[in-house]
């Protein structure tokens, strides 16, 4: 239990931060959500299992990301927790989708790239590097930097 709470203290600090941190990036979003744009935002935790994490963030640097791109996932922001347990294994991202649907359909087409099928296949050859995924869509208050 303290662990959860722990990893929900955690991901409260990780949001407000991007919040805090990234408001002026998304000057420009908060615009179009004036105009009637629903942009939703993603928290992702990943768990990779002992000794995995350094590759699984090496895949995310030289070619999630990008990839990401290509299917308009706009990524906000990657942490690692700062204590242990959790600095070992977990990684932390937040993405944004123009809206749920989109988001639904930019995994869609993510996981059925061919290109990030080879790089999913070549990371793993020496074994799993994710072993648990959670997502939460969030959506930003009234009063949030980031609209």
């Amino acid at each position: 239990m303290t662990k959860r709470r722990g990893l929900l203290a955690l991901t409260v600090t990780v949001v407000f931060v991007a919040g805090f941190s990234l408001g002026s990036v998304f000057q420009s979003r908060s615009v179009a959500s004036a105009q009637g744009s629903a942009t939703v935002f993603e928290l992702r935790t990943y768990t990779a299992p002992e000794g995995k994490l350094p590759e699984l963030q090496a895949r995310f640097r030289n070619h999630t990301m990008r990839i990401f791109n290509k299917h308009n996932m706009t990524s906000i922001g990657y942490w690692v927790p700062q204590d242990a347990p959790n600095s070992q294994n977990t990684l932390i991202y937040v993405l944004a989708h123009p809206s749920r649907e989109a988001a639904k359909k930019n995994w869609a087409d993510f996981q059925a790239d061919s290109e990030w099928q080879k790089v999913s296949t070549e990371s793993q050859v020496n074994g799993r590097i994710v072993s648990k995924v959670e997502s939460v869509f969030m959506d930003p208050t009234d009063y949030s930097p980031i609209k």
